[in-house]
């Protein structure tokens, strides 16, 4: 394959600033940039961009969002799937004055996963390669097996002095919310035909109106319910984090975003709850940071084993893959084509890291000389206006119902991750 440096740089740089304006932008993904630039491909190819040129713009635009993507999710409180899990941690030191913390503990996470990725990249192809089958039959009790230790490990709110036996109370609680939310997310998507969006900006995503509500409009409402004023930032704030708790958040969200980037109908917001299984939940700020740390970790290496399972096993298991796959003939590739695609992957994530910790200190201070409630009400206006505009009255009835239901767990004192039900149960259904 005849490769111009020229072409390539351009490709990269374009798909990174797509990252930075998917990363920044609530509610557009990476999958609306790759579904726009499959339909537009025959003009770039035109102009001289070739479908590997395009796929490269693609693979650029998803490592760079995974950076930046945890900024409104921290100081917005519009998450995506990916963040959705960091929205409470990050929330809890924006409160702090330690916004800026949070970004960078997600941004060592991310650039983390990428070296860890490639440590682990040969062994976990072979290992794949070899008990995908299995794995593939068993999809659906993985992912029950998964529920029973989510549920299994909440123990709410810690009291000194409450009974042996308070724990039931709260894992009673996180049933309810995973099932409540479980069953709201199976009745979304049985009916997302019923999605009439204003505007169409690649394909409509039930996924907005759902997580919005769940996990960003929640948030936002009890802020202004209980009249959170947001503190003053510090700037350049640094992160305290021994490096044991680092190099061990960075290797178990690699881990388990490497593991579900093989399998079907499985996003990296699963990966997150593997990573929270993994990542011993202790009461202390410590256990929160190496949470981020493991989040962000499992967002990109998701993105980058999406890539290597494409190669290896002839699945696209994301949007974005799926938009390659349609512009390239991946069986046809060599290995020095991956090699070329990952040094890609290390030079957008030397970038985007330097980025987001750039972009991170200045909103922090922006933020700070703000209204923190008035702030509020504007997002979750805005969030309300883009959901009815990308996903229509449905979609806007959906974001309605999901906002107190994902308020529950702030009420109910257990953790958020157990509304995840909102995908994980019809996912389980789907292969049970």
């Amino acid at each position: 394959m005849d490769i111009s440096l020229t072409i390539l740089i351009i490709s990269i740089m374009f798909g990174f600033l797509l990252g930075i304006i998917s990363g920044l932008t609530p509610g557009i993904h990476v999958n609306n940039f790759a579904l726009i630039l499959v339909a537009i491909s025959p003009f770039l190819s035109g102009i001289g961009f070739a479908p590997f040129y395009i796929a490269v713009i693609i693979l650029s635009n998803s490592i760079a969002h995974t950076f930046l993507d945890i900024i409104p999710s921290i100081f917005l409180g519009a998450p995506e799937a990916d963040t959705a899990l960091a929205v409470l941690p990050g929330h809890a030191l924006l409160m702090e004055g330690r916004g800026a913390e949070a970004i960078r503990l997600s941004s060592i996470g991310s650039a983390g996963a990428v070296i860890v990725s490639l440590i682990m990249a040969i062994p976990m192809a072979f290992f794949f390669w070899k008990i995908y089958g299995m794995i593939n039959a068993y999809i659906g009790w993985i992912l029950v097996l998964i529920v029973v230790l989510m549920i299994a490990t909440e123990n709410g709110e810690y009291v000194e002095g409450q009974g042996s036996l308070v724990h039931l109370k709260f894992k009673f609680y996180a049933i309810l919310l995973f099932f409540i939310s479980g069953f709201l997310g199976i009745f979304a998507f049985d009916n997302t035909v019923l999605m009439q969006p204003l505007v169409k900006f690649g394909e409509p995503s039930i996924l907005l109106p759902l997580l919005s509500g769940l996990f960003g409009a929640s948030m936002l409402v009890i802020s202004l319910m209980t009249k959170s004023e947001l503190p003053p930032q510090q700037k350049n704030c640094m992160f305290v984090l021994p490096k044991k708790r680092i190099i061990r958040g960075m290797v178990t969200g690699t881990a388990a975003g490497s593991f579900v980037a093989w399998l079907p109908g499985v996003s990296s917001a699963v990966g997150t709850l593997l990573a929270r299984l993994i990542v011993r939940e202790e009461k202390d700020s410590m256990s929160s940071k190496e949470f981020m740390v493991s989040i962000s970790s499992a967002n990109t290496a998701n993105a980058i084993f999406s890539l290597v399972a494409l190669f290896i096993i002839g699945k696209a298991r994301s949007g974005a893959m799926v938009a390659i796959d349609q512009l390239v003939k991946v069986s046809e590739w060599d290995y020095s084509v991956i090699i070329l695609l990952l040094i890609v992957i290390i030079f957008v994530s030397a970038i985007s890291y330097f980025t987001t910790i750039y972009l991170g200190d200045r909103i922090s201070g922006f933020l700070s000389r703000i209204n923190y409630s008035k702030l509020c009400a504007a997002v979750l206006a805005g969030l309300s206006i883009m959901v009815f505009m990308f996903t229509g009255w449905f979609g806007f009835i959906i974001f309605m119902i999901s906002t107190p239901v994902g308020m529950i767990a702030s009420y109910a004192k257990i953790r958020k991750i157990n509304a995840m039900g909102v995908i994980m149960l019809p996912v389980i259904l789907y292969f049970l």
